[in-house]
């Protein structure tokens, strides 16, 4: 008999988001997938789950502890692969949820990785760089049992950088007794991390509005932009747009929300965030509500924060052509209804922000490989595995008349489900 995900011990029901969200993205797609729909519980649990406590002495000499997570999502099309987050709001639902994603992600891109995430629940702004520093390595040393270059590749995500891939690949290689430069990506260049990774992200996030355009009918040269987050997705994809001849007129951070209809002037922006830590009291725009912020007429909403901002009533505020998910998870799958039925078209996360996890792949490539690309390769290697992705789901969405998110997730769950079923069970 098949135990329904809900009787599953770790899924807290009082805050069902966003485990739920995939579990009924995923549900979604079993109309579409034939005999391998026999596989699809398989989805539903994650491999693996690994909760870790992460003492540390704090520069006061007190010992606090922190709980991590890593989670494997699936397994089956090859090492997990997905990023390490430290913010407050991090939870176990949530950290499934985004190793579920990425699940889908690499086999939607044809990347030959399955899906993990892994978090620590911290605020890094309430720590000195030191701090930062041991609670890494202490949290490294406490998934080394399930991570490693043909294992599990972190990666950084929300609140992680290249400094914390470099600690993480430093830690895993002192416990290793060799430098293993291919356990994480995201890393300084100097030790093995890729041109054009920082940015990847970011450029995946436009390609996909511009592939979306061209069949929309929407050019990017003269289109309005909204992005939601200015980190660095929403501040590259920013920059790209405007390079391309866009106007982004409206921004939002963690402290402020900001709009100049004539556009924004993004390298002030980025320029203004680096040395005040935030978009407040950025001389070249003018402070806007929240409720104002999200019904901006645009062509091109651009959410890049954090998961469940598109809400039902978000959605039907909207008054935007197309939606680039940037984040991981933004839209609900009630306000992925809603704005279907108004026709607005949402790019899913799963295609948009890609990016980020091909150019990890080609940095993995290269540090086995120990022979690095120039910038150019890699960004015209990105382009073209983001096209031909985008190409396919799109002709998917087309052939079978579903959502471009149920068609990513029908082309990757054909493919994982796949390899589940001839890889077989065992023992």
């Amino acid at each position: 008999m098949t135990t329904h995900h809900s009787s599953l011990s770790y899924l807290d029901p009082s805050r069902p988001e966003p485990w739920a969200s995939f579990i009924e993205q995923i549900d979604r797609v079993a109309p579409h997938l034939g005999p391998l729909s026999h596989w699809l519980e398989t989805l539903k649990r994650p491999k693996r789950i690994l909760i870790v406590d992460v003492p540390i002495v704090r520069d006061d000499g007190s010992i606090a502890h922190y709980e991590g997570y890593r989670v494997q999502h699936n397994l089956s099309r090859g090492p997990g692969k997905g990023g390490v987050r430290f913010h407050p709001a991090v939870t176990l639902n949530e950290v499934m949820a985004l190793s579920g994603w990425m699940t889908v992600k690499n086999a939607a891109l044809g990347l030959p990785y399955g899906g993990a995430k892994g978090g620590v629940r911290i605020d890094p702004r309430g720590f000195s760089r030191a701090e930062l520093e041991r609670i890494t390595r202490r949290y490294t040393s406490e998934i080394g049992i399930v991570i490693g270059p043909d294992r599990d590749i972190p990666a950084p995500d929300v609140g992680t950088n290249e400094q914390t891939m470099a600690w993480m690949m430093d830690t895993y290689s002192v416990n290793v007794g060799h430098t293993a430069s291919g356990v994480v990506t995201g890393k300084p260049i100097a030790l093995g991390g890729s041109l054009g990774r920082q940015e990847a992200t970011g450029r995946g996030v436009y390609l996909a509005a511009r592939e979306a355009g061209l069949r929309m009918d929407v050019p990017i040269a003269g289109a309005r932009v909204v992005i939601q987050g200015f980190g660095n997705v929403g501040g590259i994809a920013a920059r790209i747009f405007r390079e391309n001849g866009a106007r982004v007129i409206a921004l939002q951070d963690a402290e402020a929300t900001i709009a100049n209809p004539a556009g924004i002037d993004v390298p002030a922006a980025l320029a203004h965030v680096a040395s005040h830590g935030s978009l407040s009291d950025f001389p070249g725009a003018e402070p806007v509500s929240e409720d104002d912020f999200w019904q901006l007429e645009c062509e091109y909403f651009v959410p890049a924060a954090l998961e469940g901002q598109v809400t039902p009533a978000r959605a039907y505020g909207l008054r935007t052509k197309i939606v680039v998910e940037g984040a991981n998870g933004p839209t609900t799958p009630a306000a992925d209804d809603i704005l279907r039925d108004r026709y607005i078209l949402v790019i899913p996360d799963v295609l948009a922000n890609a990016g980020g996890v091909t150019v990890s792949y080609f940095e993995w490539v290269q540090d086995f490989s120990s022979f690095f690309w120039s910038e150019d390769e890699i960004n015209a290697r990105l382009e073209s595995i983001m096209v031909k992705a985008f190409d396919a789901i799109w002709r998917t969405a087309q052939e079978r008349r579903v959502s471009i998110r149920t068609a990513a997730f029908v082309i990757a769950c054909q493919r994982v489900l796949a390899a589940r079923e001839q890889r077989g069970l065992y023992p």
